[in-house]
């Protein structure tokens, strides 16, 4: 693994949440970091408070502002930002698609973006915060779910076809994380996510044992990897408990109108599962 230290480094959704948590452990590190947010002020925060650079806006377009704002090279690229919404089939076209191109295709363009420069180097590093949902699911929200799983499909395709030229991957997958998304998250939250949320600073310290240990695949909450193993093992056995689980939110869910959305460019992943 190379050395953190003087690495350039840029990670999107980090105004708040898991994205500040990662932005404040590649500066504590020697990094320099390029602090990406929808919110202006917040980047502009988070960057002040560690020595960094403020690069807010859209963090599917960021690549070439922050490759500019960091003299020219990314090291390492953490896919952070992302969106929520509740709902199933019947969510409107327009939330499907943003679901779709925050929590997937920015992180396609920022890996379309970076890796020539990467694999003519021999060496990079792409880190995307995928959610636990990316493993299992998400108890009422299908967009979020979807969308997820396939965060995590590039992410292993990643991995699969560049680590032999010096491409590092990382996916991490928490549950509940203490952040502003998980208090929009609503009973499912409360039921699912909120009784082993973590901090978020926990989960930035289970990615820097991951990159110590060049490890794909980071679990900070240790039943992430049970429930994995079993839904694995007997997905229909998995599937009656996942809905089980779903008919105690909704008997718990009050009726109301149109669902909410949780947008994490200005606010970090809360993770649900």
């Amino acid at each position: 693994m190379e050395s953190l230290r003087d690495s350039t480094v840029v990670v999107t959704g980090a105004g708040s949440g898991i994205g500040a948590a990662l932005a404040r452990g590649f500066a504590a590190r020697g990094a320099t970091v390029a602090v990406n947010d929808i919110d202006p002020a917040a980047a502009r925060a988070v960057a002040g408070e560690i020595g960094g650079i403020a690069v807010p806006g859209d963090a599917a377009t960021v690549v070439g502002p922050a490759r500019e704002a960091l003299g020219g090279t990314v090291d390492i690229f953490c896919a952070n930002a992302g969106v929520g919404h509740e709902g199933g089939p019947e969510a409107p076209d327009e939330t499907w698609q943003a679901a779709w191109d925050l929590n997937v295709m920015a992180h396609v363009r920022a890996a379309r973006a970076l890796l020539p420069d990467w694999l003519e180097r021999g060496r990079g590093r792409f880190v995307s915060t995928v959610s636990a949902a990316g493993l299992l699911t998400m108890v009422g929200s299908a967009p979020y779910s979807v969308t997820k799983h396939a965060a995590y499909s590039f992410a292993e395709w990643l991995s699969v076809t560049y680590r032999h030229r010096g491409v590092a991957v990382h996916a991490i997958c928490p549950e509940g994380v203490r952040t502003d998304m998980l208090e929009s998250t609503g009973t499912a939250g409360d039921i699912v996510l909120r009784p082993g949320a973590i901090e978020p600073g926990a989960v930035a310290d289970a990615l820097f044992a991951a990159v110590a240990e060049e490890r794909f695949l980071v679990l900070p909450h240790a039943t992430t990897h049970a429930n994995y193993a079993a839904r694995a093992q007997d997905p229909d056995a998995w599937l009656t408990g996942m809905n089980r689980l779903h008919q105690k939110v909704e008997r718990s869910t009050p009726r109301t109108g149109a669902p909410p959305q949780r947008r994490t460019g200005a606010a970090a992943e809360g993770e649900p599962v």
